[in-house]
């Protein structure tokens, strides 16, 4: 219920739309006032109550279906190059016949992803707070079609740079998303829908890189299927490409038929359009019939975190649902930087890298031969155990998020989840140590591997936690685009920086066998542990909760 309460007082956005969504005669100021001057007290609780759950929305399951699916097409189209980037690095002959260069150059183009999604995060989120969260969102998996359809048919390295670019681009309205979410979803669903995002991520991170591998080269694999077809001969990685462009032209249909506007400024501006004359007088009359109903229902709301006023805490709320011109200004950028704010967005940039630190250290530390310190898995076998959990880690997310969240509250939720990062860079020396004792991958390393997944899965619930905080911070509804822009924007900077840093720190550490071979563990166990100490600096408590 503290959820409840922070995210109806903090936003203000459901209430919002539930003033949208209202028939502009059902309810009146005058009848509401009529009916409290006659009936008793218990009557007329009654009678608000009835009143306020007929203003409840039901849950928007379609069009968070929607916002998921579009979601889905950015780990896909981010991780689908995965498997064969390497190999069509070096047949654009930059690395000049020279193997050992494929990494650098491989690396530049994973990097340009994350590079120009900070670069755009920002702007599409200002963007959204100006045009609305539609279009936006629509334009996001069309322009990825075609950056897909490009890198498939590109032939030099640059032109694969410049698609990359371009993909990273057009998943920079993922926060546009998130602000969405907040704007159609109940304040008592808000946990719950916010528990998918991880899994649509772990869903997106499975299925890229099976595209990838599957469908790399498919003249080769399948002759008597795409033989047939020069453009496979030419273009042995268009195949792929395309599936995940398919996919996020799935989301562009999806989102152009079905997928309404939510921001109350884009929405009212077209009801303004439709309706001119009658606009004004039923916008107030509904402002005035909720703050009414509202008054009467206050005092029968009690969310077990203190004893309140009931006049104050009336008046707060009637304010809320009544619409300012203001509430819609997007705000200038320094009004972002509030403390409020930047403790939450400190948060995102720790987790971030520590956890794209994480994910590159896997394939390096698990296909690295055991003698040198890791445990000699073949490609296959990394793939089969990282799909599998990306699997199992989708299903938790959506099963225990919400249920944690209720249980722990967000704040204790974060921290738990974010302690379990050490555990799970931990796992990683201590599988070296074990291998290397036995001469090869035992049941014991075994069981290690998959505690060290347990430990992950938990640490995953981090991120719908902090979004929460990052969310409670935006000083206005209508700064909830930037808001979410300037988070992204935070994450993808130290994702750009998390890959070249632990690589470069995973070989600097064997080469050098700098404290044992196992430094880049330490290094990133004593980030965590930073971490760990600014996760106590949230709040306790949402802004307008208890403060």
């Amino acid at each position: 219920m503290m959820l409840i309460e922070s995210s109806l007082r903090t936003f203000g956005d459901a209430q919002a739309c539930r003033l949208a969504n209202c028939p502009p005669l059902s309810y009146s100021h005058t009848p509401v006032s009529a009916h409290h001057d006659e009936l008793s007290e218990v009557e007329r609780t009654s009678y608000a109550d009835d009143e306020l759950a007929s203003l409840k929305k039901p849950f928007p399951t379609i069009q968070l279906t929607i916002i998921w699916l579009i979601q889905f097409t950015e780990p896909v189209t981010a991780t689908v190059i995965y498997p064969f980037v390497n190999q069509f690095v070096q047949e654009t002959g930059i690395t000049r016949g020279d193997e050992t260069k494929t990494g650098y150059y491989a690396g530049i183009i994973e990097s340009s992803f994350f590079f120009a999604e900070l670069l755009s995060v920002y702007y599409w989120g200002s963007l959204s707070d100006r045009i609305g969260r539609r279009p936006v969102l629509i334009l996001g998996p069309l322009g990825l079609v075609l950056a897909m359809l490009a890198f498939g048919l590109s032939h030099s390295f640059w032109t694969l740079v410049i698609s990359r670019c371009a993909q990273g681009v057009f998943n920079g309205n993922i926060g546009v998303g998130k602000s969405m979410i907040v704007e159609i979803t109940e304040p008592a669903d808000v946990a719950y829908a916010f528990g998918w995002i991880p899994a649509v991520w772990s869903a997106g991170i499975t299925l890229g890189p099976v595209i990838g591998g599957a469908l790399a080269r498919p003249a080769l694999r399948w002759p008597d299927v795409f033989g047939k077809f020069a453009l496979f001969h030419e273009y042995p990685y268009f195949l792929p490409c395309a599936t995940a462009g398919a996919i996020a032209f799935v989301s562009y249909l999806y989102a152009y038929l079905f997928l309404r506007e939510s921001f109350p400024s884009a929405t009212e501006q077209d009801i303004k359009r439709k309706t001119p004359g009658s606009y004004q007088q039923s916008s107030a009359l509904k402002a005035d019939s909720a703050a009414s109903l509202l008054e009467h229902a206050e005092a029968n709301i009690d969310y077990g975190t203190r004893e309140r006023n009931r006049q104050d805490e009336s008046s707060q709320l009637a304010n809320v649902t009544k619409f300012q011109p203001d509430d819609y200004k997007p705000p200038p950028f320094r009004s972002l930087l509030i403390r409020q704010l930047l403790i939450p967005l400190l948060n995102t940039g720790f987790l971030a890298f520590l956890d794209q630190s994480f994910q590159v250290l896997v394939p390096l530390m698990f296909s690295t031969s055991i003698p040198l310190g890791g445990l000699g898995f073949d490609p296959f076998t990394i793939g089969m155990v990282m799909g599998t959990w990306g699997m199992l880690n989708a299903v938790f997310q959506v099963i225990a998020f919400a249920r944690t969240m209720k249980w722990l509250g967000p704040r204790k939720m974060y921290i738990i989840s974010f302690v379990c990062l050490l555990a799970s860079f931990s796992g990683f020396p201590l599988m070296s140590l074990l291998a290397k004792r036995a001469g090869r991958v035992d049941a014991i390393v075994w069981f290690i591997l998959l505690v060290q997944l347990c430990f992950y899965t938990v640490a995953f619930m981090s991120y719908g936690c902090i979004q929460l905080f990052v969310l409670d911070a935006s000083p206005s509804r209508a700064a909830l685009g930037a808001v979410n822009g300037l988070a992204q924007m935070v994450s993808c900077t130290f994702r750009t920086l998390a890959p070249t840093t632990a690589s470069s720190l995973f070989s600097v550490s064997l080469q050098s066998q700098l404290v044992g071979g196992y430094m880049v563990y330490a290094v990133l166990l004593a980030i965590t542990l930073i971490g760990v100490a600014t996760s106590f600096l949230l709040s306790p408590t949402f802004r307008n909760q208890g403060r």
